[in-house]
């Protein structure tokens, strides 16, 4: 898990340098130069304003269903890192008892554990990498998307409900509702991990806050786009996740099920 995190972290790092650390309130239009903002930024703008135009040049829709389009394209990847996480997952006891045998520190037997690892990988088909490439190629995506709604001009002026697309919702619904679907969120992941290490369990708590602090500071047009994306991606654990995992833990060759302390002797 670890791992992840530090992966995570040297994306988002990467994508800061890919942006060249744009400033969000710098407008992005068909003139925009550098390769972020003209060939990442400027499309899923120009994609949000057209799919406006279709719905009578409402904004709140077009970010409502460009989040949900972008999602949708994304999915395979989703679905993809899933499996590849589940895959890790399932060889992980297997990997605890080669790390039990090849417990000692020298360089052969640690080497004879990579080798034993490698190939306990590749008899059960599992790519440690393959959960590294869909978030390699989601992150610019999402956080393009975040900046077309931030750096498109027209989309600041807009209204939508009962706030404004430009300015922070005053009436602190949205960052609320963005804080409270971020917990979900973040809740059914832990639990889809199973006994979760305390970072993953403190990362529940946190990030809700981050994202309420961002969502009052943020124009509303932002808020909306992550209410709706973390809607998306509670659906998404229910009916693509959840039916992924396993209805009983094999151990030993026997399956557990269930709870309690019933046992056949």
């Amino acid at each position: 898990m670890k791992k992840k995190w530090i992966w995570a972290l040297v994306i988002i790092l990467l994508i800061g340098v890919l942006s060249g650390c744009s400033d969000l309130k710098h407008p992005v239009d068909a003139n925009s130069t550098g390769i972020w903002s003209h060939y990442f930024v400027y499309p899923l703008s120009w994609f949000i304003i057209k799919v406006a135009d279709i719905f009578g040049g409402s904004f709140g829709i077009s970010i409502i269903i460009s989040t949900i389009i972008v999602r949708l394209v994304l999915l395979p990847l989703m679905i993809k890192q899933t499996k590849s996480s589940k895959a890790m997952q399932d060889v992980q006891p297997q990997i605890q008892k080669l790390r039990e045998k090849y417990s000692s520190k020298d360089q052969e037997t640690q080497k004879k554990l990579q080798q034993e690892t490698m190939k306990l990988f590749q008899e059960h088909g599992v790519n440690p990498l393959a959960g590294c490439l869909p978030m390699l190629i989601q992150m610019p995506i999402l956080i393009a998307f975040y900046h077309a709604i931030s750096r498109t001009e027209v989309i600041k002026q807009q209204s939508f409900l009962w706030f404004s697309l430009g300015q922070p919702d005053h009436y602190y619904i949205l960052p609320i509702l963005a804080a409270i679907t971020t917990f979900i969120q973040q809740k059914i992941m832990v639990g889809r991990a199973g006994n979760a290490n305390p970072q993953m369990a403190m990362m529940t708590y946190i990030f809700p806050v981050m994202i309420a602090i961002f969502a009052f500071n943020f124009p509303a047009a932002l808020a909306l786009y992550w209410v709706i994306g973390n809607l998306f991606m509670v659906f998404q654990t229910y009916f693509i996740t959840l039916p992924m995992k396993k209805p009983a833990v094999e151990t030993g060759g026997a399956k557990i099920e269930g709870k309690g302390n019933n046992r056949k002797k």
